[in-house]
């Protein structure tokens, strides 16, 4: 395999993965693999940047788990960026030895810590879920959560924990929420503090995508930054198919790039954090509705003549359906945090998601562990947040989310809080950065068979779809497990190499897991508050 070549279109988590895979079980020379990416950064969604004068930014943040195995494999053998004597995995274990993840206020409503012991699910709702964990994921065809469920089960503790923890929405993907339910079952015990929850160091960009890009490039793998594929040729020899070039424009020069015969290619079809666009801590982020990346614009120009590379149309043109805003505040005081850690009873790092009940746009706060960032001062402190309903008005102020300023945004939280005796100086000491991401969970949208692409495609001899937008049997997507499950199956399988993709953790074969489930289902409590109702409709 020493003069096979692979070109990877996208930097992402899945590409990456992909090289590293090629190196580790291919054998590939790390010359001979080829990154190319749109803009002039590695890291795809897994983003993380900025400073304590122009203020810290990051698009998302992603829980790990045990369970996350893949994941896992793929971080044991990358060197940490802080100490290169330990892997990345090894330096995320210890980590979590050390700052252990309890939540003591996962919702608030009204203001108060509300009691999350009890799920708050009805007989008729542990019925009804039941019913989905059993049925045939076929029979569920593309129907919606709230399809399944009555319009109470969107107002129980279960479902405000469930879909803040994964941004769910009732009218995403029934398939998807019943893969979730299986894939997660063991959380369902600690949902309430999700104490089984694994944060690495620092932000995911720190302390995964740059080591891992580091290695790549120890390695001598070239990353070709600038460089954007906008279409492909193929060739047919007796059914079967194979990508013969790509056409792409790198650096304003327009080439193309030959493949050849024992070359492979991974494309990234479709992101999740196209078009984002970023405010300020004094004016708002725009929405803007027609996707301005080009792994979109690939997608679907290759897939016009192929249609085993699924239907991008069904994933990028309902942003009412898959949009939402984050936000990241950098702080030069801490009295935020201080007030956070008095109310909630968790220091910084062994919380987790608060969520806002009765907000109107239903948001979310997470103190992370300091510092976040690898150059981050020890007089600057980042908290990451968002809200799910950006088109509602706030309680407190009457602007849509998508409208407001980093100071509104600010301003909306404390009031939350409770904290607006102390709003001046949090407001006159904090940078809050809007960020609106139309695409976000585009993913979850309903969906039928073939609108996803197989991560090789049938009759394909040198090609495989790696993102969250490929299709992997029983694993969920919105994950780092799926793109580097993604990975894993595309090289095996394109080199036909005699091993297995890494197991996935089955925690709904395991009876004392169903147990533990269920007991934390049917636990009942009489004190529970009357939670608000949401919207059912986009």
């Amino acid at each position: 395999m020493a003069e096979r070549k692979a070109h990877l279109v996208g930097s992402g988590i899945a590409a990456l993965a992909s090289a590293a895979y090629l190196i580790k079980e291919g054998r590939l020379l790390g010359p001979n693999i080829h990154i190319y990416e749109s803009v002039k950064i590695a890291g795809g969604s897994m983003d993380g940047g900025g400073d304590p004068d122009i203020g810290y930014v990051m698009r998302g943040g992603r829980m790990l788990n045990f369970s996350y195995h893949c994941t896992y494999d793929l971080l044991s053998f990358v060197p940490s960026l802080t100490n290169p004597r330990q892997s990345v995995l090894s330096e995320i274990k210890e980590f979590n030895e050390k700052v252990k993840t309890h939540a003591n206020a996962r919702l608030l409503y009204n203001g108060e810590i509300v009691d999350t012991e009890s799920l708050g699910l009805s007989a008729r709702d542990v019925k009804d879920m039941t019913e989905m964990l059993l049925r045939p994921e076929g029979s569920l065809g593309n129907s919606a959560i709230k399809d399944h469920f009555e319009e109470k089960f969107f107002a129980t503790n279960f479902w405000y924990m469930w879909s803040t923890m994964f941004a769910f929405q009732p009218w995403h993907s029934a398939v998807e929420f019943k893969r979730y339910m299986h894939r997660f079952i063991h959380e369902l015990k600690r949902i309430n503090t999700l104490a089984g929850v694994d944060r690495t160091p620092y932000n995911q960009y720190d302390s995964i995508i740059r080591p891992l890009h580091e290695w790549l490039q120890t390695q001598g793998v070239t990353f070709h930054f600038d460089a954007t594929v906008t279409d492909m040729d193929s060739k047919s020899v007796a059914g079967q198919k194979r990508v013969s070039a790509l056409i792409m424009t790198e650096k304003g020069e327009e080439k193309k790039v030959d493949i050849a015969e024992d070359d492979l290619v991974f494309i990234t079809n479709g992101s999740m954090t196209a078009s984002s666009t970023l405010g300020s801590m004094h004016s708002a982020a725009r929405l803007t509705t027609e996707p301005e990346d080009p792994s979109w614009a690939l997608w679907e120009k290759i897939a016009v003549d192929h249609p085993e590379f699924g239907r991008p149309s069904v994933f990028s043109k309902r942003v009412n359906e898959s949009k939402w805003m984050s936000f990241t505040t950098t702080l030069r005081d801490p009295l935020f945090f201080d007030l956070m850690e008095k109310f909630t009873g968790n220091a910084a790092g062994t919380g987790a998601l608060v969520t806002l009940t009765d907000s109107n746009w239903l948001m979310s706060v997470v103190l992370a562990y300091q510092p976040h960032y690898i150059d981050q001062p020890e007089s600057v402190q980042v908290f990451w947040g968002y809200g799910l309903y950006m088109d509602r008005p706030g309680n407190f102020v009457k602007k849509k989310m998508v409208d407001c300023s980093g100071e509104e945004i600010m301003t909306e939280l404390c009031s939350h809080l409770r904290f607006t005796t102390h709003l001046p100086k949090i407001l006159a000491t904090s940078n809050c950065i809007p960020c609106v991401m139309p695409y976000i969970t585009s993913q979850f949208l309903t969906r039928a068979k073939g609108d996803r692409p197989e991560v090789v495609p049938q009759g394909w001899t040198n090609l495989a779809f790696v993102s969250q937008f490929c299709e992997i049997p029983d694993d969920v997507v919105f994950t780092v497990e799926y793109s580097v499950r993604a990975a894993q199956m595309a090289v095996f399988k394109l080199l036909d190499l005699d091993k297995e993709v890494t197991p996935m953790y089955r925690g709904d074969r395991d009876i004392r897991v169903l147990m533990e489930a269920l007991i934390s289902i049917i636990r009942k409590d009489k004190n529970l508050p009357e939670l608000p109702e949401h919207p059912l409709q986009p």
